[in-house]
């Protein structure tokens, strides 16, 4: 048996010096990384007992290799005729299979790769094409699981803390979140609270809500001129217009008032405020484009209101930017009113003012707020996009369901805390650390 070393800057280039040397019946006993590179033990005619009695005659001097593993044969012979071009992913399963204190003894026409154990080699998780192993993902996933269970551990320690030391705004947050208000405007809220007041009465709750609601102090502003209603499919604008139509004929007469629809899209949409105008006595205008809208207008001028009618678009739709496009041109100095269906979801309702923050509405009105079954969704858009609240409308009665906002605030915020009441329970202890120990953990 005839062993030698060699050394050279990489593993291929080793392994080219010893077939060259040895032929490709070569074995390879050891490999280890150097100061200037790769250096390996090889041995032609080798023979296993032989290797296994001098190793054990040799008490002292550097240790060259020991036998291979049953498992590293095993995984050897298997990978005998793998191409050479694979022997990057190979070697990856051998380093896997094998101990790590066993160095693998491999013929060289089967394993043309580095067999550095996964001690010496800062690349052995990752293969050659830059992918990581299966098992290198299974470690980021549980370094990842073990992450997440420690801030949900801090968390929690976090907001059992903040109620030991802020019991006051604990339970702000706690009757807050029961009416369904979204967490970010619930810790606006309470950082907004009164801390002197006591636990067992629990009134400032809904004192902290009346007194923060945005609503339209003086609708002077909003009660004449040239309006317009935008709204998402099925809010209720063509509804609303003409309880504010109704509500203009009830104070002022039908002779200042017109009514003008842009809703060219919506099968029936024009003829239902048709109807309301000959029934309001008042004339009814439709326009297609800008340039009709712009014509419209200018013959209206006389008039002392003129309530525009739009088309009904989801914020996602694509027609929805030839919509505003048409209202922006052919009506620049409007005030747009945002019709807000307040039995919608909090994203839902989040997505319908992105989509129409474009127009800057001037307010925004609530409707079907008899069809919610929570309104704190709609509270707390209005609050987070500081959106004042003109008019809030809870059925379909003309005019009669049409109401101020500002004479409607502590009624609003009672009907909320009512519709609390008649839902089960729902928010558990993991909702308050998720939303109110997690900032703080990161805080």
């Amino acid at each position: 048996m005839k062993i030698k070393r060699y050394a050279a800057a990489n593993m291929r280039a080793a392994l080219a010096l010893v077939r060259a040397e040895q032929g490709p019946d070569a074995v390879i006993l050891s490999s280890r990384r150097s100061d200037d590179g790769i250096e390996v033990i090889a041995a032609v005619d080798y023979d296993e007992a032989l290797f296994a009695e001098a190793g054990r005659q040799r008490t002292s001097g550097p240790a060259i290799a020991q036998p291979p593993s049953a498992a590293a044969a095993t995984a050897a012979s298997a990978m005998a005729q793998a191409p050479l071009a694979q022997a990057p992913a190979v070697a990856a399963a051998l380093t896997a299979t094998a101990a790590p204190a066993v160095t693998a003894t491999v013929s060289v026409r089967t394993t043309a790769i580095p067999t550095v154990t996964a001690a010496h080699s800062p690349h052995a998780a990752m293969p050659a094409a830059g992918r990581p192993e299966p098992g290198y993902g299974a470690m980021q996933r549980e370094l990842q699981g073990l992450r997440q269970l420690l801030e949900t551990e801090l968390a929690g320690m976090t907001w059992n803390d903040r109620r030991l030391r802020e019991p006051m705004t604990a339970r702000v947050l706690e009757e807050l979140s029961a009416v369904d208000i979204a967490p970010d405007v619930a810790a606006t809220l309470a950082s907004l609270a009164p801390l002197r007041t006591t636990l067992e009465n629990p009134s400032h709750i809904p004192m902290l809500l009346v007194k923060h609601l945005p609503v339209v102090e003086d609708l002077s502003s909003l009660s004449g001129g040239v309006m317009a209603v935008v709204g998402p499919t099925g809010a209720g604008k063509t509804t609303t217009i003409a309880k504010l139509a109704a509500r203009w004929c009830l104070q002022h007469g039908s002779q200042d008032l017109a009514l003008v629809s842009i809703d060219s899209y919506r099968i029936g949409a024009r003829d239902q405020l048709m109807t309301y105008a000959r029934i309001l006595g008042a004339p009814m205008h439709a326009a297609n484009s800008a340039e009709d809208l712009t014509r419209v207008l200018v013959r209206l001028k006389s008039k002392k209101l003129i309530l525009i009618d739009t088309a009904g678009m989801a914020p996602r739709d694509a027609r929805l930017a030839e919509q505003l496009a048409v209202l922006q041109q052919g009506a620049a100095r409007a005030r747009v009113l945002l019709a807000l269906p307040a039995h919608s979801e909090g994203h839902a309702l989040e997505e319908i003012v992105k989509a129409f923050a474009g127009l800057c509405p001037a307010a925004c009105i609530l409707t079907k707020v008899d069809e919610a079954a929570s309104l704190g969704a709609a509270i707390s858009t209005t609050l987070r996009h500081r959106l004042k609240i003109a008019y809030v409308c809870d059925g379909q009665r003309v005019p009669d369901d049409l109401h101020a906002a500002h004479r409607k605030r502590v009624w609003l915020v009672r009907a909320a805390l009512d519709l609390k009441d008649q839902r089960l329970p729902v928010l558990d202890e993991a909702y308050f650390v998720r939303n109110f120990g997690r900032a703080s953990a990161h805080a």
